[in-house]
Order: structure tokens, then C-alpha cells, then sequence
């Protein structure tokens, strides 16, 4: 299984948090007081996020992570 990294953990995160604040449904069962960011991360945890990231090698390689 691959990892993502910190960094992509932190842009995921904070897309989604975007996504979330214009108004984007949630996928997840809200809780009252959640935040956009709180809900971004549920959802990273419950591995519900239709977003993918890909990453490039200098020799030209590239990996699909479903996040």
C-alpha cells in the first residue's frame, strides 16, 4: 500500500477544506460546530474523498494514489 506524504496529506486536506467552504456537499455525517477543515478530515480518514493524487519521477515515471 502506498503512503502519502505529509505534503500531499496537507494539500488534500486543504482542497477539500476549499471545496467544503464554497459550498460543496459533504460526504460524511456532519456533527454541529464542524469546521470545513474538520470535515476534510474525517473524510481523508474514512477514505472518501473522490480526488486522486499523482505523482511524477524525474525519469518520467508517474503513480495514480486514489486518495
Amino acid at each position: 500500500m502506498i503512503r502519502m506524504t505529509r505534503f500531499e496529506r496537507a494539500r488534500v486536506i486543504t482542497a477539500r477544506a476549499l471545496q467544503l467552504s464554497f459550498g460543496a456537499p459533504p460526504l460524511v455525517k456532519t456533527e454541529s460546530g464542524m469546521t470545513a477543515f474538520d470535515l476534510a478530515v474525517k473524510e481523508l480518514a474514512e477514505s472518501v474523498l473522490p480526488l486522486v493524487v499523482i505523482r511524477h519521477f524525474p525519469d518520467g515515471r508517474s503513480e495514480r494514489l486514489a486518495v
